[in-house]
């Protein structure tokens, strides 16, 4: 499904209920399958939380988890430490490019065997799982932290725990203190002193019912949307001022471009601030770098630069984010340029319309570039990958006044 995007709307007004998180229902999905007296409220609807529930709740040999590369990670683990189970993980040709090689060389250091079906360091993987006893894990620390957050979620499950040593420059700390936050709401012990992080082991949790915190990925188009309309007031449904989750830095990072945040009762509203003076940004993304596709987007629909650092987690996402934002910034007429882990974008204001934005299976490149429809008419190949994380987006856009038109490739 392409669809041509665009809008006379210039004063955006409404209020979104925005799904649950995609990055904690996965972590609870998988704690509840640990602890199945727990229950789960306000749960995401997207594609990967579905692949991820029906993974854990089914008894194949093989598991094919399609583009979700979170429930790879997770899952991993979590068949590493089912005693007695055996499975083949899979995915799609995207997923079986996505490197796994780090978390099954730190599985393996708990004495967990797995092996390798095609190219080594790559799914499809087959794991044994087995009891372990074993409770000390090194390794690098500035992977994604899906790995890292692999490991903690399944350690209260392992008979002694889980000391995970981290070595060198911890990159994602957000995430890792999401899943430790999680794991404290459950009354498990962890301890997070340095480079060194420690799950101690636990056989039962309290039955409790944890609700899932909207997701702030998905609220990173709206705060583009506002930045990008003449006037706007939107408000989000349902969120925290303080959250676990680490692109809740959006508030302070947005308000650097015109966008103004405040909560009240579980809503967040995002007026445009009238009369902003905008200029050059500097961000470095390195605990946020899900939001980077979004930002860039954000800042050539303003006509203002930016340079963008702590990106080199996202050549080995659904695309190679950097890549495909490069050839598809330059369709619309930007002046680019990335690195293995950095971008900058030269100010113009002059944006191509009409142009077809390739999303390379990726459900944030669609969503990012989105908003410039305030700007142009823009058409999005492959709209309906959005339901990777957010089926309702264009619903939702059509709600703020958007037109949407299904078009032939």
């Amino acid at each position: 499904m392409n669809l041509l995007l665009k809008t006379s709307q210039a004063n955006l007004q409404g209020q979104i209920a925005v799904t649950g998180s995609k990055s904690e229902t996965n972590r609870l999905l998988l704690l509840k399958a640990l602890f199945p007296n727990i229950s789960l409220a306000n749960t995401s609807n997207s594609d990967d939380s579905e692949v991820m529930q029906k993974a854990l709740l089914g008894n194949e040999e093989i598991v094919d988890i399609h583009h979700a590369g979170t429930a790879m990670r997770f899952l991993t683990a979590y068949f590493a430490v089912n005693e007695g189970r055996e499975v083949v993980m899979t995915g799609s040709s995207r997923m079986q490019e996505r490197p796994i090689k780090i978390l099954v060389e730190a599985l393996a250091q708990l004495g967990v065997e797995i092996s390798y079906l095609k190219d080594e360091g790559y799914p499809p993987i087959r794991i044994k799982g087995k009891k372990i006893t074993a409770s000390k894990v090194t390794l690098a620390a500035n992977v994604s932290s899906q790995y890292i957050s692999a490991l903690l979620l399944v350690a209260p499950k392992l008979e002694n725990g889980l000391e995970l040593t981290l070595e060198g420059e911890i990159t994602s700390i957000p995430y890792i203190k999401m899943t430790l936050a999680l794991l404290n709401d459950l009354e498990i012990k962890t301890s997070f002193e340095g480079n060194v992080i420690k799950v101690y082991p636990k056989a039962e949790v309290v039955t409790k019912e944890m609700v899932v915190e909207s997701d702030w990925s998905s609220a990173s188009y709206f705060f583009s949307l506002v930045a990008l309309a003449d006037t706007a007031s939107i408000t989000l449904s349902s969120y925290k001022e303080n959250s676990l989750q680490g692109d809740s830095a959006l508030v302070s990072l947005y308000d650097k471009m015109g966008v103004q945040t405040t909560f009240q009762d579980n809503k967040m509203t995002l007026v445009k601030q009238s009369d902003f003076k905008f200029e050059t940004v500097n961000f470095e993304l390195n605990n946020t770098p899900d939001i980077a596709q979004t930002i860039v987007v954000t800042c050539l629909g303003l006509g203002i630069g930016c340079h963008l650092t702590g990106l080199h987690t996202l050549k080995i996402k659904e695309t190679d984010r950097l890549e495909a934002l490069r050839i598809e910034l330059t369709k619309l007429g930007a002046d680019i340029l990335v690195t293995n882990d950095s971008l900058t974008l030269v100010a113009t204001n002059e944006i191509n319309p009409n142009v077809k934005i390739a999303t390379y299976n990726d459900h944030r490149m669609a969503m990012a570039f989105a908003p410039l429809a305030l700007k142009v008419p823009i058409i999005i190949e492959d709209a309906g990958v959005v339901s990777k994380s957010y089926p309702d987006f264009w619903k939702d856009l059509t709600n703020l006044g958007f037109e949407t038109t299904e078009i032939v490739a």
